[in-house]
């Protein structure tokens, strides 16, 4: 299968790990965790949705949506598992209470392949409040959030051995809301790592 050649967004380009919202049919938000390529301005992105993910359905839909900078990793954690509950407070498109967003339209969609290839620029940008800085424990949700959306793609036993991995740090440098984060996203992994074992056999 050919790969996408991705561009590198010069010597600074690297993922950022944020927070999209984009605007459904019905005219709601979907809010869902991403982690574009950005240059080091933050001024241009390349984002790879699946063809199958609302993301993707709502920017070749709409042309655009606005790309959140944010320390709340109950946040990230809610939103790799889907919808957040309640719905954090919205200006428009713009989730109020993140550190800071981009506003951005497409400049290019490569939809030929399952993985997408969509490139954008910021049309408009914002701070809200400061980042509150570098912990362990935030980072380890993180990555426990970006193993939720991948229980189909890699093997349970990669999958466990990344948690218990995942729990020093937390366990050394978390607030009771990096656990209850850390937590709802170990149960859901669990589940659908259980379910997948009954599908199978």
């Amino acid at each position: 299968m050919q790969k996408f050649d991705l561009p590198k967004l010069g010597a600074d380009g690297l993922i950022l790990e944020g927070i999209v919202t984009t605007r459904n049919k019905d005219g709601s938000v979907n809010i869902s965790p991403m982690g574009p390529i950005v240059d080091a301005s933050i001024s241009q992105f390349v984002f790879r949705p699946y063809r199958t993910s609302t993301t993707y359905k709502n920017l070749k839909r709409t042309g655009g949506g606005v790309f959140h900078i944010t320390d709340d990793v109950v946040l990230f954690a809610q939103a790799a598992l889907g919808q957040p509950e309640p719905l954090p407070q919205l200006e428009g498109l713009v989730l109020t209470d993140t550190c800071r967003w981009y506003a951005f339209e497409i400049d290019s969609l490569d939809d030929s392949q399952q993985r997408t290839l969509i490139t954008a620029h910021t049309v408009d940008q914002s701070r809200n409040r400061d980042f509150f800085g570098f912990n362990r424990a935030k980072h380890a949700v993180l990555e426990a959030a970006i193993l939720a959306t991948r229980v189909d793609l890699l093997p349970a036993a990669e999958i466990f051995a990344e948690l218990e991995r995942l729990k020093v740090p937390l366990e050394k440098t978390a607030s009771s809301a990096e656990l209850r984060a850390f937590g709802f996203l170990r149960d859901h992994i669990e589940l659908a790592l259980a379910q997948q074992s009954i599908d199978a056999s």
